[in-house]
Parts: structure tokens; sequence; C-alpha cells
């Protein structure tokens, strides 16, 4: 069988373009997502426009049993899992600690670093069985440095940022690599979740600079990706041309 990709978050931005940019190069994609006419159209569509194999999976990352059962249960075919994109992630509002949504805190919290661990801990024993694989967490610039009104978004980046520190050392004996991609501004549907709808606000985040495109994150995600097997790309901070770190930009 071809080389296989799992991608979390695949149904819109980074996530979307990480599969289109795999599957056009013949990798077979695992994609998972919560919106299943979204995930299914995607795998449709990928399968009719690069003529590979697609298994979408429908599950929300913070549903423990859900991610467990499904990834477990994967066809024999489909469990020789080269790589895995970490990439189902969000931010939720833009507050002050004091007046900021416990909700989207437990959101952020369970889906940018709790999913991310129920996915990695049920895909490793694939890859730890054969001593081989790649695991590409998405993060932030926000897991850098902290910025105003950031608070447990950032929290959760760091967190990421340890994890992947974390998952290299342990894994080291299996052989399995650990990249962590830190993009800054980038303009897909992550600031119209993070201010909920809000068309004006969105915009205004992108307006004045060329913003990064998830294209952007997704050829370097495939370069990481397609390195000599000796060789492990372990961080790598992404910004635009106008954007220096997680709150100096050039507007």
């Amino acid at each position: 069988m071809q080389q296989i990709i799992l991608i979390t978050g695949a149904t819109s931005g980074f996530g979307k373009a990480i599969a289109e940019t795999f599957a056009a190069a013949g990798w077979n994609c695992i994609i998972t997502g919560r919106r299943a006419d979204r995930l299914e159209a995607i795998a449709t569509s990928l399968r009719s426009q690069y003529a590979i194999q697609v298994l979408p999976l429908v599950f929300d990352v913070r549903d423990r049993v859900a991610v467990t059962t499904q990834i477990s249960q994967l066809p024999a075919a489909w469990q020789a899992i080269d790589v895995l994109v970490n990439n189902a992630g969000l931010a939720l509002g833009r507050d002050p600690f004091d007046t900021a949504n416990l909700d989207d805190w437990d959101t952020m919290i369970d889906t940018n670093l709790k999913g991310l661990l129920y996915v990695s801990k049920a895909v490793l024993p694939f890859m730890t069985a054969r001593q081989k694989g790649h695991i590409i967490n998405i993060g932030s610039t926000a897991g850098k440095e902290v910025y105003k009104d950031g608070n447990a978004y950032c929290a959760s980046k760091h967190g990421v940022d340890a994890i992947s520190k974390a998952m290299r050392i342990d894994l080291l004996p299996h052989h399995i690599k650990v990249t962590a991609i830190h993009p800054g501004a980038a303009e897909t549907e992550f600031s119209l979740v993070r201010f909920k709808g809000d068309e004006t606000k969105a915009g205004l985040v992108y307006d004045g600079y060329h913003a990064l495109q998830a294209a952007d994150i997704a050829g370097i995600t495939y370069y990481a990706a397609t390195l000599p097997a000796h060789v492990c790309i372990n961080d790598l901070v992404v910004t635009c041309l106008a954007q220096a770190n997680s709150f100096y930009l050039h507007k």
C-alpha cells in the first residue's frame, strides 16, 4: 500500500490543505473531523482528483472513547500510518483573563491539548510496532510568546510545544520523528471561529498585510514529512513577512 497520512481537523484550513497536498503526491489519507457532510465531500474530491484512497473518520478529538474506538478498529490495510498530523485545534474568544468565558477555556484545552494526546496515544501502537513513524503537531507562535487577551489559548499552545518536546524524548527508542510547526497569523477560518462568526472582527485580523495561507503550511508540512529517514525537523516557527513573533505585526 502507498504511504498513509492521518490528519485531524481536515474539514477546513490547514488540515484540508495538508490532505490535498499529500494526496496530490500520491499518499493515501485518513481524514478526521466533526462535520460528516464536509468530510465526505472532501474525501470524494480527493479520490476523484488524485486517484488515491481516502478513509474519512467522523469524531470529535475531545471524545476519548470515540477517538480510541475508531482508531483502534482501523482496517489492517490502514494501520501502517506513516505520518500523523495533529492539526485539530481552535481559539475561542479574545478576552482579558478576568472576564474570559470558562466554557471557551474548556473547549480550547480539551481540543488543543487533550485531543492531541488522545489521538497520538491511539495511533502510537501502530508506529511502535513498526519502529517507525512521524508525528507532526501544529502549534502556534502563541506557544512561543504570550500576548494580551490570549491567556488560555496561549497556554494550550505552550502545552503543545511542551508535549512535542516530551514526545521527542520518549519516542526516541522507537525511531519515531516528532516535529512541531508553529504558524503565525494565517488567513483561514481561525479568526472567524475565534470571534464566533463575527466576520467584521475576523476580517480586521488580516487587514493591511499578506498573511500566511493554508497552502503555505501544507507545503512546509509535506517538506518536513519527506526528508531523509535520518533527518528530523524538531521545531519550526513560521510567520508571514509582516510578522516578527506572536505580537509584533507590521500593517
